[in-house]
């Protein structure tokens, strides 16, 4: 066999070799090498946003949780302003109730000391009866001085 006639059918199979794999296998691989690329590309696209849209939801949580804190700051704040009112309130309740019950005990206090100012009353009128029948030796009859008794009973 001659060198150049090898040569030649070698350079013919590699020319029909290079022409097959440019038209049956290099347009498929070409195609699944874009399709990677573009896959790859919208994934890095997805990644940015994804990344963006973690941010932004970030900076709402991040002012949710301030606008919360704020509201409960106030409800507590407010929660304690209204502990104090009713406090304030129960107090001046107490005070009111209290005022009631004393003026009540000095009603009952006045009326029970003229009650035991009538019955000392009665009392000393029977004694100065009992003290009159001892000077005049006799009985003395309550209906006949029941005017001297009763002017007796004014005076005391």
């Amino acid at each position: 066999m001659n060198i150049n006639g090898t040569l030649v059918a070698q350079a013919i199979v590699f020319a029909l070799l290079v022409l097959f794999t440019m038209k049956f296998v290099w347009p498929p691989i070409a195609t699944a090498l874009d399709e990677r690329a573009s896959k790859i590309a919208d994934g890095l696209a997805a990644a940015d946003k994804a990344k963006s849209e973690l941010s932004s939801a970030n900076k709402r949580v991040e002012a949710e949780l301030a606008k919360s804190r704020t509201e409960t700051t106030a409800r507590l704040a407010d929660a304690e302003r209204r502990g104090q009112a009713i406090v304030e309130e129960a107090k001046l309740k107490a005070t009111e109730e209290g005022n009631k019950i004393i003026a009540a005990a000095k009603v009952e206090a006045e009326q029970q000391t003229v009650k035991a100012r009538e019955a000392l009353r009665e009392q000393v009128a029977a004694l100065a009866v009992k003290g009159a029948e001892q000077i005049l030796r006799k009985e003395v009859n309550a209906g006949i001085h029941a005017d001297l008794l009763g002017r007796l009973k004014t005076e005391l």
